[in-house]
């Protein structure tokens, strides 16, 4: 990687001994004006989670008359301009306006002093390192962590030469242009391995129809059991965070299952010593991990299929299903498909904190099919998944590529 940076900024000849130490206040000015949304031809509002982390693309929004916008909901922007989070600025929410709109007042609008900079490249300058250390070290607040705009401005860069912007610009909007087809690529092929999860486990299109419709559909092809008739329903326990080490035996806590676990438990991320073993749940292979509990309905039972033979551990807040004879890949694409999930919902419980419970699970109704058509099915999807995890490795590497030189040069 190195070697290819190397390269890309020896063909643009650099030299950086006439770059200009220069504030961020001197190149980008905040815009202010403010919406009357009574009386507005703006259609469109961004909200800071329609930003993405690390994502100069703008990929949803809303529309005015869709819902309820507070008071704070009065900040235009135009096309073109830059939308920054000024809220949890670790979260490097840095957004290329791909219309005009409206947001709120903790969201930076920002345009370009074309004077003195290049304006394609400025939001390159928002992505590196050091902008967002120094908005991370000038935050404050501890829930909520927000930057004032007079400590951003006061943020320093080497900025090159109106020439040499023009140039970087290039390079770096070129390198978008490459994970932006990578990504499309990922995104229709995991699209792709959804659709044909659905297919190959039940063949019903789910369109336009609630679950028990579905269920009722699917009775008429094939056989449908309760999951408490396959297996049997346990408990993970034990593993708080003060008994996670860096080594030692592998285990999965029910976090992981949002945030490192898909659908199939491929690698660890946490272990615990040997003699926290005893406090803990020892897997088998083929059990398939559920999240208990969820910020939303749509979270909870989120889950995983272990498949290997390794002696591993489940932490508490963690429900499994132990089948009697069925295939662990088989059953991690079943347990994630929208016939479970949707499932699922419906028996989601709590006010702030949903939660399932084995009970739940219990009733789940999945079609009953031998474990050959089980493992056949498996290797469909699995074979579509390798397609997956190739294209997002290259992804994850052009993405890796485009950071790297974005902080060399900045």
């Amino acid at each position: 990687m190195e070697g290819i940076l190397e390269k890309a900024l020896d063909e643009l000849q650099i030299d950086t001994s006439d770059w200009v130490l220069t504030k961020f206040g001197d190149v980008a000015i905040q815009q202010k004006q403010n919406v009357n949304r009574e009386n507005t031809d703006l259609t469109w509002y961004v909200k800071g989670e329609h930003m993405g982390s690390e994502d100069l693309h703008l990929r949803s929004w809303g529309e005015l008359q869709d819902e309820y916008l507070g008071p704070a909901f009065i900040r235009r922007f135009d096309e073109g301009d830059i939308l920054y989070g000024s809220r949890r600025t670790y979260l490097r929410k840095v957004v290329m306006a791909p219309f005009s709109g409206i947001t709120s007042n903790t969201t930076f609008v920002i345009k370009a002093n074309e004077e003195r900079i290049e304006k394609r490249l400025l939001p390159f300058i928002m992505m590196s390192e050091g902008f967002t250390e120094n908005s991370i070290r000038n935050s404050k607040g501890s829930v909520n962590p927000y930057i004032n705009w007079k400590d951003i401005a006061k943020y320093e860069f080497f900025l090159p030469p109106k020439d040499q912007q023009a140039e970087l610009a290039k390079l770096l909007w070129a390198m978008d242009e490459v994970i932006e087809r990578e990504k499309c690529l990922f995104d229709t092929l995991e699209s792709s391995l959804q659709a044909n999860i659905e297919k190959e486990i039940h063949g019903i299109d789910l369109k336009n129809k609630v679950i028990r419709e579905v269920l009722e559909e699917l009775s008429n092809k094939v056989e449908l059991v309760r999951l408490s008739e396959l297996g049997e329903l346990l408990k993970g326990k034990g593993i708080p965070k003060s008994d996670v080490r860096n080594e030692g035996f592998p285990c999965v806590r029910y976090g992981e299952l949002y945030t490192k676990h898909h659908r199939v438990i491929r690698d660890f991320h946490s272990f615990i010593a040997e003699e926290d073993r005893s406090k803990s749940f020892k897997l088998k292979k083929n059990d398939i991990l559920f999240a208990s509990s969820g910020e939303t309905i749509t979270e909870i039972g989120k889950s995983a299929a272990f498949v290997s033979e390794i002696e591993a551990y489940a932490g508490s807040d963690t429900l499994l299903f132990r089948p009697y004879e069925m295939d662990g890949y088989y059953l991690g694409y079943l347990m994630n498909s929208k016939l479970v999930r949707q499932q699922l919902n419906k028996y989601g419980t709590g006010a702030t904190v949903m939660h399932i419970y084995n009970s739940d699970l219990a009733k789940v109704k999945v079609p009953k099919i031998d474990l050959e058509t089980q493992m056949q099915i498996s290797q469909i999807l699995e074979a579509i998944y390798e397609g997956v995890l190739k294209t997002k490795s290259k992804l994850d590497s052009s993405k890796a590529l485009q950071k790297s030189l974005i902080n060399q040069i900045f």
